[in-house]
């Protein structure tokens, strides 16, 4: 997930401008709409985050990093299964299973990045050269093309998916971002699994709320605007097809967003 300082930056970056067009040749190589038969392993993904991860009584999940973070064993199995997915080339996956295998991926990575810098308050600590986070630095390689987090998320799944659900799919390890999934994403369950994350962002105070009759969204409703939709009334639009009641009627009667927030703390377990 990318700060608002930085947007311009990633803007740049998905249309080459940064990277430069060979690398940006090979990032866009992996969002050509091809389909293959096959599915990734990420059993080793779900014993780490049933182990280590936990859905909090205020409806955020919270990663125990600091056991995590000092037991070899796990640290190891993460390293290896991160290891695992950059043997494997997506595009012999099935499409959902790509979009699967890249959202894990990501969300493995960032799991890797605050452990190895723990403890930490933000992940936005974590500097890329001059700039905060770690979003730019080369984290990752898959069939042989080394990738940052911003290549998987920008360059790789919010271009090759016109899916908006995406932002629900990967977590910047910060109380503001939607959860970290309790189990990896599976292309047989992708929909299901998304449009249940959705509800359960647009549904807590920290994605949707109402203030003195104005409405208070995340900022990833305003720095990703154009994902769902491009304008105030369409990402309303949006958050009303995954809000419950009251809330959905609250919506449906707005007509502009009035501000946006964003919690950048970490999403440790409290006390870790």
């Amino acid at each position: 997930m990318t700060p608002p300082s930085r947007r311009t930056v990633v803007l740049a970056a998905v249309a080459g401008l940064v990277a430069g067009p060979a690398v940006a040749r090979q990032v866009r190589g992996f969002t050509v709409d091809r389909s293959g038969t096959g599915t990734a392993d990420h059993a080793a993904f779900d014993s780490l985050l049933a182990l280590r991860a936990r859905n909090s009584r205020d409806g955020v999940v919270r990663v125990d990093y600091a056991g995590w973070a000092s037991s070899g064993a796990d640290r190891r199995a993460l390293a290896a299964y991160i290891a695992g997915l950059s043997r494997l080339d997506p595009l012999r996956l099935t499409r959902p299973e790509q979009f699967a295998f890249w959202a894990n991926l990501y969300n493995a990575v960032t799991l890797e990045l605050v452990l190895e810098a723990w403890p930490v308050r933000s992940i936005r600590a974590l500097r890329s050269g001059l700039s905060p986070g770690p979003w730019r630095r080369t984290l990752a390689s898959v069939s042989g093309v080394d990738l940052s987090l911003d290549d998987i998320e920008h360059g790789i799944l919010r271009t090759g998916w016109a899916e908006p659900r995406v932002h629900y799919a990967v977590n910047c390890a910060s109380i503001g971002c939607p959860n970290l999934p309790l189990r990896a994403l599976r292309g047989a369950t992708l929909g299901p699994v998304l449009d249940a994350a959705a509800r359960a962002y647009v549904n807590h105070p920290r994605g949707v709320r109402i203030e003195d009759d104005r409405l208070v969204v995340s900022s990833i409703y305003k720095w990703y605007a154009a994902d769902f939709g491009g304008s105030d009334a369409r990402v309303i639009a949006h958050l009303a097809r995954f809000a419950d009641e009251p809330l959905k009627a609250r919506l449906e009667g707005a007509t502009r967003i009035h501000r946006d927030v964003y919690d950048w703390s970490i999403n440790a377990i409290p006390g870790s």
